[in-house]
């Protein structure tokens, strides 16, 4: 097996085998950009995301050393509470649910208190409570926002510098921003709860994302420098710009799996062994950012980043002569300029 891998990976890297990640850009692209605009409306035909108490405000109720986490328990108390509703119960550590609904006066706050108390058998202190107002979730909405622009300026600024050329700049920054859309529709689709740790999460991926396009784009720096002004080994000169492109993306493209794997492996044991089976809640929401993140931060790289800087660099004259003189010299005939390049 392991020989195997090797093999498929060798042949990867000398071109042996190839996947058209470039030659193929226009449906990648076409096909990324539909996700992007399902993504989009999801949540405006579903009213909305999620959004936890921390951004929303509500009351908030602890219930702990409990005999039973079974959330259905606290649902009911809810729901026999006049005037409570949406209840989120959750099993947020051993022996310990956390109940959070909207706003609820003093009265109703108190009597809610106590059907907790008698539905899961405990003593008054073990019942807590405290109110989020509607103020302190607005701030944490305008600083979640604030995080991500400055995020992604830093990103595009730093990248621009890094690569020397703003395209590749774009062309990543448009696969992260691929990653967040994507993840936040699939958030709203499922109905997943968006709370302060799930934030931190998609800001997580995000770096996660941007470290994929830079391994990549460092191999695809390398591939094609000189090509356009000649100055290549002749051993590059033989395939055109975006053939150079997508033999870097294959060229690294078991690595992307690897360290995606790898990512996703520790994720998925939080989000499986500790949030469902050891009941630890709290966990679910930063690591199911992370879970769906990492794979869509993954395939961002290899069907957005790369196919959308090959299609901006093409638009380059010195690129479409680079590729007609290869096609020339390849098929002995003098090929339109604007051909797009062909699969290894």
């Amino acid at each position: 097996m392991s020989n195997r891998l090797a093999r498929f990976g060798n042949d990867l890297h000398s071109g042996r085998r190839s996947y058209p990640f470039v030659q193929k850009r226009g449906p990648w692209l076409a096909v990324s950009l539909a996700l992007v605009v399902i993504s989009v409306l999801i949540p405006v035909i579903k009213g909305g995301f999620n959004l936890g108490i921390d951004f929303t405000g509500g009351s908030e109720f602890t219930v702990s050393d409990v005999s039973t986490t079974d959330v259905s328990l606290g649902e009911r108390a809810v729901a026999e509470t006049p005037g409570a509703h949406e209840a989120a119960v959750t099993n947020v550590a051993p022996g310990t649910v956390r109940v959070q609904t909207q706003q609820l006066d003093d009265d109703q706050t108190l009597t809610l208190k106590n059907k907790l108390q008698d539905a899961y058998g405990v003593g008054e202190d073990q019942v807590t409570s405290n109110f989020v107002g509607p103020t302190w979730g607005q701030g944490v909405t305008r600083q979640a926002l604030w995080g991500l622009v400055i995020f992604v300026v830093l990103a595009l600024a730093l990248m621009a510098l890094y690569f020397r050329t703003w395209k590749m700049s774009v062309a990543a920054i448009a696969a992260m921003l691929f990653t967040i859309v994507i993840t936040a529709g699939v958030y709203s689709l499922v109905g997943f709860e968006i709370t302060p740790s799930a934030v931190i999460g998609f800001l997580t991926v995000l770096s996660y994302s941007l470290y994929d396009s830079v391994v990549v784009f460092d191999k695809v720096r390398e591939n094609t420098a000189g090509l356009v002004g000649g100055s290549a080994p002749e051993e590059r000169r033989k395939r055109t710009f975006g053939e150079q492109v997508n033999l870097a993306v294959n060229q690294t493209l078991v690595r992307s799996i690897n360290t995606s794997v790898v990512g996703i492996l520790p994720v998925g044991s939080i989000l499986f062994i500790g949030a469902y089976l050891l009941g630890a809640g709290t966990l679910k929401d930063l690591s199911l950012s992370l879970f769906v993140g990492i794979i869509v931060g993954t395939l961002a790289t290899l069907f957005v980043a790369a196919p959308l800087y090959s299609w901006l660099r093409d638009r380059e004259a010195g690129v479409r002569e680079q590729t007609r003189r290869v096609l020339e010299h390849r098929t002995g005939e003098v090929p339109p300029v604007s051909a797009d390049p062909v699969e290894v």
